[in-house]
This record gives C-alpha cells, structure tokens and sequence, in this order.
C-alpha cells in the first residue's frame, strides 16, 4: 500500500509499505506487483489495521484521522465477516481472499473522501480559516447542535422547518451519518431528484445528495440528505454547504435548517470541515441552536460542547451558539439549572422549552407533520428572529 512518508532532507520517498512503488512495480526491480491491492499478512491485529489506513491514504495522501479511523473501522469489519466465510469454504485462502477485498474497499472509500475534498476546495472558503463566507443564497440559516446524543436536535430541526413551510421555502439538511440519521423516517418516500457530490477518479459516483419532499409536494418542506454508496460514511464525505443546495436553487430559498447529527460533538470540533461547516462564521450571520435535555448528565455534556467550539468563536471562525433549546420539559426541575456549567448558563434565561410528547418520544421523527405543542413552542422564536411574520 502507498505510504508517503518524508525522509529527514524533506524528500517523499514513494515506495509502497507492501514492497512496491507506485506505479505497481516491486520495490527494487522491474516486476511487476500482480495484485496492487493485496495487502501482505500482518503479524498482529496492530499492523492489519496499519495496512487498511495506508490503503485508504493510497489515493488521499491527506486523509484527516477523523475520516481514516471509521474507514479502517469498516474495512475491518467486512474483513471479520470475509475471512470467516473463507474459512469455511474448503479449498481457499481466507486471507488472500479477505486482503484482496479490503485494500481495494479502503482505497475507494480514501478516494471518496479525496473527491468530496476537491471538490468543497473549489466550491467553499474552508481555508484559511478565519474570516467570514457568504451565506446569501441559504436565507436564514439555522444549524441544529445536539448538546448530548439523543437530545432531539433532529426533532427540533423537523418541526422548525415545518412551522417554517406555511410561509417561507424550507430547505431541511441532513448533514449527518445515513446509517444513524434522525431524519431516516422524515419523508414517506424518497424523491427522485439528485446532485452529484464526490465523483472518483475512476468516473464512480460514491456521495450525492438525494431530495425529497415532507408533507405536500412542491409546497412542503424539501429535504435533502446525503447518499454513498460506500459501507461508510466519514465526517469528510459530508458535501460543503453550497453543494445541498438543488440545482437550480430555489428563488427565493427563505430559510435553510441543518440538523448537523454526530450527537453534536463531531460538528463542534470544527467549522472548516464535514458538518461543522454550516457553523463557518459568515453574512448574513446564522443562529445556531444547541438543542439538549432538562438533565445533569446533558447538560455537562452539552458545557463540553460549546467549549469545543469555543476557541473557533474566539478566533472568528465560527459563530457562537445563539439559542438553547430544552426538549421533554416545560420548565427546569428543581436544581438542574444550578448544576450548569459557564457557557450554558450565558443561555438559560432565553431558553425556549419544549413539552414532553409521548409520540414523538416514542417515534422520532416521522413522515407526520410534527406535534402541535412542538410547532407551538417554536413558532415565536422563528416570530422573534423575522423568518415568520
């Protein structure tokens, strides 16, 4: 597999760290490699998993950790299923059969990754890092940050976009993981229409964003969410903010709202990249709402998020969450409140709380317009910020 690694005089030595350079020949002589993608029998689970990342950095030499750990993570986990299957089958070689597969798998999920990264590079401001992008175009952005997992951000970002839809053209992303999205139920049934968003070097489509309709088509809320055809979907796969937009846009587009999923944690770390891009600081100015629940165990983690986030505000490069969100209370128990931690505690006093709604606790977010008390306690926060009249 193609490791480049820089020598102690700055040269990038090219030899594979299988024992071929890259143009497939064997290190050292003029043979050919006859399988490229062969990955050599490592000695511990260590080096197995050392060879799966150099495979996925074959064709994406910058391959950030955050997306090379989850691709090894499922490179490794086909392999489990792979080589167990040969093992059973007389007359093969499980772990010919299993290495050829797994450095070919995590190589076009490297190269997925890389096209994503090209193509934001062309698209979207993500570096240097400070200073404000354009958010013209979007109307009022409204990303949704999950203080802790399960606090309900895909709910709240659900039915903001539905109170949203009676006056204003809703834009509804789903920036997260397919695999562990709030939104999956959101539509009774997927649209046709697609945009193409990573597009490998060998012509395959691997990420696009798919639209759909929630509630009546043409007048409801458009949802679009991201697609791969890969067994994994990586913080850097996710497609910069202009590229979830439809193609043509609509205009005007009054409002967009992101449901930015990872439990909140992985779009906190940073604005220049996967999710964390609808937090870029920018004109006009979002409002980021941090959604969490009326519990210790959310706050403190939710104290934590902002505090990750905060040294991207500090720098300007990121714009500081503006509202606080409280679902499954109507007011604070007694003592929660107290227990805040400095930066949640700047939110409290403006915190919109949404009831407890035994369907929507039970069933998440559906093809169903969302709870009226839900609508109910958001509509004069949309009221208040302008989106609605």
């Amino acid at each position: 597999m193609t490791a480049a690694r820089h020598t102690d005089d700055g040269v990038v030595d090219s030899t594979d760290d299988d024992g071929t350079d890259d143009d497939g020949t064997i290190a050292g002589s003029s043979t050919p490699n006859p399988n490229p993608n062969l990955v050599p029998g490592p000695r511990s689970v260590y080096g197995f998993l050392e060879v799966l990342g150099r495979a996925a950095r074959r064709d994406a030499l910058e391959l950030a950790e955050v997306d090379s750990e989850p691709i090894v993570d499922a490179a490794a986990r086909i392999a489990a299923a792979r080589i167990a299957a040969a093992c059973s089958a007389a007359g093969q070689d499980a772990e010919d059969v299993g290495a050829v597969d797994l450095g070919a798998l995590a190589r076009e999920c490297g190269a997925a990754v890389a096209a994503v990264q090209a193509r934001t590079c062309a698209v979207w401001p993500s570096f240097p890092p400070v200073g404000a992008v354009s958010w013209t175009g979007f109307g009022a952005v409204i990303p949704v940050l999950a203080g802790s997992p399960g606090a309900g951000a895909s709910c709240v970002a659900a039915a903001l976009a539905d109170v949203a839809m009676s006056q204003r053209c809703t834009l509804l992303v789903d920036a997260d993981d397919p695999d562990r999205s709030g939104l999956v139920c959101a539509t009774s049934e997927d649209g046709p229409w697609t945009r193409t968003t990573a597009i490998t070097a060998d012509g395959q489509v691997r990420v696009r964003v798919r639209y759909s309709w929630r509630g009546d088509p043409g007048r409801g809320v458009l949802l679009a969410r991201a697609e791969t055809s890969l067994p994994v979907f990586t913080p850097g796969m996710c497609p910069a903010p202009p590229d979830w937009l439809p193609d043509p846009a609509p205009d005007p587009l009054h409002l967009t709202v992101v449901d930015l999923g990872y439990g909140g944690w992985r779009a906190a770390a940073s604005p220049l990249y996967g999710p964390g891009a609808w937090l870029r600081a920018g004109h006009p100015v979002q409002r980021p709402v941090l959604v969490v629940r009326a519990s210790r165990p959310s706050l403190r983690q939710a104290e934590h998020v902002l505090a990750r986030l905060a040294d991207w505000v500090d720098a300007g490069a990121a714009t500081a969450v503006f509202q606080l969100v409280v679902c499954g209370a109507r007011k604070w128990p007694p003592g929660i409140a107290g227990t805040a931690g400095p930066r949640i505690r700047a939110l409290l006093d403006t915190a919109v709380f949404i009831p407890h709604d035994p369907g929507l606790a039970a069933d998440g977010v559906t093809a169903d317009p969302s709870p009226a008390r839900v609508s109910a306690a958001l509509r004069p926060l949309l009221t208040s910020w302008g989106v609605l009249k």
